[in-house]
């Protein structure tokens, strides 16, 4: 492990008021999302569709690293250009998704454990041979009566654990992904609660492991009310119940923090990311910024319906989304973006 390798890709993904896109939805997820827009479920209509995405003018201006599924780091361009090469070309550090999913997890009823670690120290070398800098692990926490339980938060903090070190073995920096869910109708209060036992219980873990801080990131959910609470947070509510999460529990030596969308609309990803960029920004010891999917992607998806002559705006559709990210990303902000 070559820690300043690690700390210098950490520090370009987390670069002025950029933020990470995360491309990396699963064939299930994405067939799921192409039905839903009417779009062939097919792995050409799939590759025609990150071509749509890497090869987006501008792009590079408003994100630093893009995160692959497994089926995307063997797909290329019509003219026979991987994408990993287009977006090193483009100014964007592919990264790879690693996890396998989440799964039932034994003895542990509506509980979830995500699967993975066999053979992945074989698998990071082969995706580090194909150029690829950084990755991503998703953990999974339901918040329900009774849950989650210390049991099943230590086993995926304990999983998340060994996928980093292995990964800063390879060379890799290492995205942790703890996301609670917004499912369920519990308050704010409630997601707080359990974000912070889920953020102190994964650092007390990667230290034990012995996890280079410097050379990992952050990508954890937002504090926010249930979907189904029926006392929806504000947006300044969602930002100080974050930031004060956060501060309480993420050690300082972490470059940085890329928040999940997590089910959010991408105006609410925005606004709440502005807000707490707005309320405290130079107030924070790490840099905070977006990790979105279908919140940069969706009008772009909506748009596009798999025609080619749709391309050039459902990409122009696409850096909007991003760029009003950024905005968020320095506190600019505003709903006439949105127009």
């Amino acid at each position: 492990m070559e820690k300043q390798t690690l700390k210098d890709i950490a520090q370009k993904l987390m670069t002025g008021d950029k933020g990470l896109l995360a491309m990396d939805e699963s064939v299930a997820t994405c067939n799921k999302r192409f039905a839903e827009a009417g779009i062939p479920q097919t792995e050409e209509y799939r590759r025609k569709y990150r071509e749509l995405i890497v090869t987006t003018p501008r792009l590079g201006e408003c994100i630093s690293g893009a995160i692959l599924f497994d089926e995307t780091t063997k797909q290329a361009a019509n003219d026979g250009t991987p994408f990993i090469d287009l977006l090193v070309k483009g100014g964007i550090i592919p990264g790879i998704k690693l996890d396998e999913g989440a799964k039932d997890m034994p003895a542990f009823p509506g509980e979830k454990i995500t699967e993975g670690l066999d053979g992945l120290r074989e698998r990071l070398q082969g995706y580090a041979k194909l150029g690829i800098k950084f990755a991503k692990w998703r953990a999974v926490i339901i918040i329900a009566d009774g849950t989650p339980t210390d049991g099943s938060i230590y086993a995926n903090a304990h999983a998340l654990a060994r996928y980093a070190a292995l990964c800063q073995e390879a060379g890799l920096v290492p995205i942790v992904e703890p996301e609670v869910l917004m499912d369920g109708d519990h308050t704010i209060e409630r997601c707080f609660e359990v974000t912070q036992r889920v953020l102190r219980i994964v650092f007390e873990v990667l230290i034990s492991q012995r996890v280079y801080l410097e050379g990992m990131i952050l990508k954890p959910n937002m504090v926010l009310s249930g979907l189904g609470s029926k006392v929806q947070a504000t947006v300044e509510q969602v930002a100080d119940q974050t930031v004060k999460c956060l501060l309480r529990c993420v050690p300082a030596a972490v470059p940085g923090v890329a928040f999940l969308s997590g089910g959010q609309s991408g105006q609410d990803a925005s606004a709440h990311l502005n807000a707490m960029h707005v309320r405290y920004k130079n107030k924070l010891p790490w840099a905070l910024t977006f990790s979105y999917a279908r919140a940069v992607q969706q009008p772009a998806m909506d748009y596009w319906k798999g025609k080619d002559e749709n391309v050039a705006v459902a990409q122009q559709l696409l850096y909007k989304r991003a760029s009003i990210n950024n905005a968020a990303r320095r506190g600019d902000y505003t709903a006439a973006l949105e127009k």
